[in-house]
């Protein structure tokens, strides 16, 4: 789990472009406090620790105490908006939390056990359908990854959400199916032999058919002929 991080704000008075800009002059970036059915409180915090945190890469899966003088907020990143040219960010918005809350929250997946995966040895790939899960978890314990093993899988074979051991209190935002996270898969050259190989199978279906169904034409034919001879 992501320790849960502090950072400090003060209250915002002036609202509009022109106030954002002001504050963004001096290092600082608007950021907004709602949630918990309580009235929305608007802040400023201070721009080089807020790009500290995010940094951190796990910044919008942490609880973050959003401190405004006494009074302490535990809230959850939802929203972080950069600068289209300078990618500095220019306005957050935290997710004020209840108590004993749950949060749906993107967690990043991490795969180990790739020299115990005998499809991988053999050559094979492995084909990544999902980099993060949805999952519904304890606001306060939120995990920082998913830690999902490798070791076993053979080409063709693929790892679904049901078998994943999720921490204790999460669970995943997606309930009315066993979706599949990534899968072991043959590389290209490994394809293209075996698809020559089924077409060349299918090629010779036909023609054993064919020569059963010729075979008993002829079968056929010498009953009647036997038959004829016979009247």
């Amino acid at each position: 789990m992501s320790d849960q991080l502090t950072l400090p704000a003060e209250p915002r008075e002036g609202v509009g472009k022109g106030a954002s800009r002001a504050l963004r002059r001096d290092g600082r970036v608007p950021a907004v406090i709602y949630g918990d059915k309580k009235d929305p409180v608007s802040v400023h915090v201070e721009e080089k620790l807020l790009v500290k945190m995010l940094q951190t890469g796990h910044f919008m899966n942490t609880v973050v105490s959003v401190e405004v003088g006494k009074d302490k907020h535990r809230t959850l990143p939802k929203d972080v908006q950069f600068h289209p040219v300078t990618s500095r960010p220019v306005h957050v918005d935290f997710f004020r939390l209840a108590k004993d809350a749950t949060v749906q929250v993107a967690i990043p997946v991490h795969f180990t056990g790739e020299e115990k995966s005998p499809g991988l040895t053999r050559g094979g790939v492995l084909n990544v359908v999902r980099h993060e899960l949805e999952l519904i978890c304890d606001a306060s314990n939120i995990p920082d990854q998913i830690v999902i093993d490798l070791a076993g899988l053979d080409i063709g074979d693929s790892v679904h959400i049901s078998a994943v051991e999720l921490p204790e209190g999460s669970k995943s935002a997606i309930d009315d199916r066993d979706f599949t996270i990534a899968g072991v898969v043959a590389p290209s050259a490994m394809k293209s032999s075996e698809e020559e190989e089924e077409e060349v199978a299918a090629d010779e279906v036909p023609a054993m058919e064919q020569d059963g169904d010729e075979a008993e034409g002829d079968a056929e034919g010498d009953a009647e002929a036997k038959a004829k001879d016979g009247e």
